[in-house]
């Protein structure tokens, strides 16, 4: 087999040059010098379609509905659009691609083969088309002064708006060439828009409620196949986590229940079968094990404790339990999901100014729409806040202002006791005529000064 091997300079002291680098292929009894051709400026990436797509798919540029700039997309006239997820390679552990593949129609000894300095990855995933149109429609007019405008005005728009926010030409203009693209356009805007007829022509106007109920319909979706598990630790697990109260110990738990069943049978085979014990067995064993059951826990902390420091004490111990102050449930779990999955679509393809409507319009109605209720999730986020201003008061009142007040107290006792060692130093050295001039009464007598003044 062929090894390629690239060359170096002649010497250690050689200069570097902008010449071609050469490289040397060795095979069984010849070898061949070779120049290495010049790195691409535009290299080639490695894109992952779906299988789907017809023949006639095309890479192009549109705007970006969130943020109006320029990005890539896929279109398909059979299948709709697919936007590209950028995977990148980590920087601590370089990585590169080396693309092998035929060259031509007659693919029998040609061959193209590139290496890629960056081990980037481009996945498509579907996309709605109504979020490329949202701009569009958005920009139409407010609420209450929105016309009924044409496909084609819409279109207009968004081609015009798309040109004036940056220098890259929008493909829009040309996919609208094609009869399939425009009609899976039309038909998503339906969805979000009302629609009448006009000299024969279907004319469209945003409606925010039909586009909440489609966004909403998404969120849902999305929430019951599972967030991804970095969105659910960080934006459910944590946002909902109460403040710890102590650990659960169970194995403190189970020895005072066995101590006293052991000493009411020792007490049982002393004193014979029909002794009456002061206390039951199940009362002692209740008792003591409701005694011993929170441990770190004090009258001071019932609001909270150190989150870190009780969950490394409970992982020592893998029977331990951390008891935290209140608990979600399921319903509450299930609401924080849906909010994160709505917050999520409207942050990544709706305008800043339409997503901010529709969460405001969500939280005005939510009682009227059915399974989209957030006051269960609201109470408990309101008492959640409560809890951990309380952790938080009783942590800075319990410690930090009891060794504030230790340390005053202190500080006074020492310029006490310095001030009276001055003074103590200062009668030491006085004579017994100054000692009895400091007792007489002077409260009637003039200063001295008062006989040097001006007249």
């Amino acid at each position: 087999m062929a090894r390629t091997r690239s060359t170096k300079g002649a010497g250690a002291g050689a200069k570097a040059t902008s010449s071609p680098k050469t490289a040397t292929t060795t095979t069984n009894n010849s070898s061949t010098v070779y120049t290495l051709p010049a790195e691409s400026e535009n290299p080639p990436r490695v894109f992952v379609l779906p299988k789907q797509t017809s023949p006639e798919a095309r890479i192009v540029t549109l705007q970006n509905p969130r943020y109006s700039k320029p990005t890539r997309y896929l279109a398909c006239a059979s299948t709709g659009f697919y936007e590209f997820t950028k995977i990148s390679a980590s920087k601590t552990a370089p990585r590169s691609w080396l693309l092998h593949g035929s060259q031509g129609d007659d693919c029998d000894n040609k061959f193209d083969t590139h290496t890629t300095r960056g081990a980037d990855l481009y996945v498509s995933s579907a996309i709605d088309p109504v979020f490329l149109v949202l701009p569009a429609l958005v920009k139409s007019g407010s609420d209450k002064k929105r016309r009924f405008l044409s496909s084609d005005d819409h279109f207009d728009a968004l081609s015009e708006s798309s040109s004036t926010t940056d220098e890259t030409t929008s493909h829009l203009s040309e996919l609208l060439k094609w009869p399939e693209i425009r009609r899976i356009l039309e038909k998503r805007m339906e969805t979000v828009c009302d629609t009448v007829e006009a000299g024969g022509e279907q004319m469209f106007r945003l409606n925010q409620d039909k586009l909440l109920d489609e966004i909403l319909l998404k969120a849902k979706r999305m929430a019951k196949h599972g967030l991804p598990k970095s969105m659910v630790e960080k934006f459910v697990t944590k946002a909902l986590e109460a403040p710890i109260l102590g650990i659960r110990s169970a194995q403190a738990a189970s020895k005072p229940s066995n101590a006293a069943t052991s000493q009411q049978e020792s007490s049982h085979d002393n004193s014979g079968a029909n002794t009456p014990s002061l206390e039951s067995a199940d009362s002692q064993s209740t008792m003591s094990s409701v005694e011993t059951t929170y441990t770190s826990v004090s009258d001071a902390s019932t609001a909270a404790t150190s989150v870190s420091s009780l969950s490394s004490a409970a992982a020592e111990e893998p029977n331990n339990e951390v008891v935290n102050a209140m608990s979600a449930s399921q319903e509450v779990i299930d609401l924080q999901t849906l909010r994160v999955a709505f917050d999520f679509i409207c942050s990544t393809y709706l305008p800043p100014a339409l997503s901010k409507a529709l969460k405001e319009n969500l939280l005005a109605t939510n009682d009227s729409r059915k399974g989209t209720d957030f006051k269960p999730l609201d109470d408990y986020l309101v008492q959640l806040a409560k809890l951990r201003q309380l952790a938080v008061a009783a942590r800075s009142t319990d410690y930090s202002r009891k060794r504030t007040m230790d340390e005053e107290a202190d500080e006074r006792a020492e310029k006490k006791r310095k001030k009276e060692e001055e003074d103590k130093i200062k009668n030491a050295n006085m004579s017994r005529g100054v000692k009895q001039l400091k007792k007489v009464n002077t409260s009637g007598m003039k200063k001295l000064s008062e006989f040097f003044k001006k007249k």
